[in-house]
């Protein structure tokens, strides 16, 4: 069994990053991503040795896991949480680098499994047929999800720069 762990540790390390930047990109942010590749790990970890063995890409089941439980947990909770009390915060907040670029909030306010193609598409350059892999969903399920979100993002990257004073391109 010791094997086993050394294994998902070596696993761990080497994909954590990567994994660490693709939950930022399926959350919008660091701190929930941190959650959800941790929760994601957890569960594997339990199971590791199935894992290995009933699939050929544990890199790829990670994937998956981490954008099926960041779907479900966007599915049960509520877009905003209400508390009795105001929380206290700290005199320093952390900025995120991205919070105001116009293509990070378009791709943020994208449906999660839309984000999820996009990501693993763009961020993480895999194929259509490995992004259905990793997601288990069809390859035209891949297809159709890639070309709403990027209709989407045209959308609202035009009207920024419409807004924003520069020449709309036709």
């Amino acid at each position: 069994m010791s094997g086993d762990l050394v294994d998902f540790s070596e696993f761990v390390q080497a994909s954590l990053p990567g994994l660490l930047r693709y939950g930022h990109a399926l959350t919008g942010n660091p701190h929930d991503a941190a959650d959800l590749v941790q929760t994601v790990l957890e569960k594997i970890g339990s199971r590791w040795t199935q894992v290995q063995r009933k699939t050929g890409d544990p890199l790829a089941y990670v994937r998956r896991s981490m954008a099926n439980a960041h779907i479900s947990r966007w599915r049960r909770t509520k877009r905003e949480n209400l508390v009795a009390d105001i929380p206290e915060t700290s005199a320093v907040a952390a900025v995120d680098p991205f919070e105001h670029e116009p293509l990070w909030q378009a791709l943020r306010d994208l449906p999660p499994r839309q984000r999820a193609v996009i990501v693993l598409r763009y961020y993480e350059g895999l194929s259509e047929v490995e992004i259905a892999a990793a997601l288990g969903v069809s390859q035209g399920t891949v297809k159709s999800q890639a070309s709403k979100a990027l209709a989407s993002l045209r959308v609202k990257m035009t009207s920024v720069r419409t807004d924003a004073g520069g020449r709309e391109d036709a």
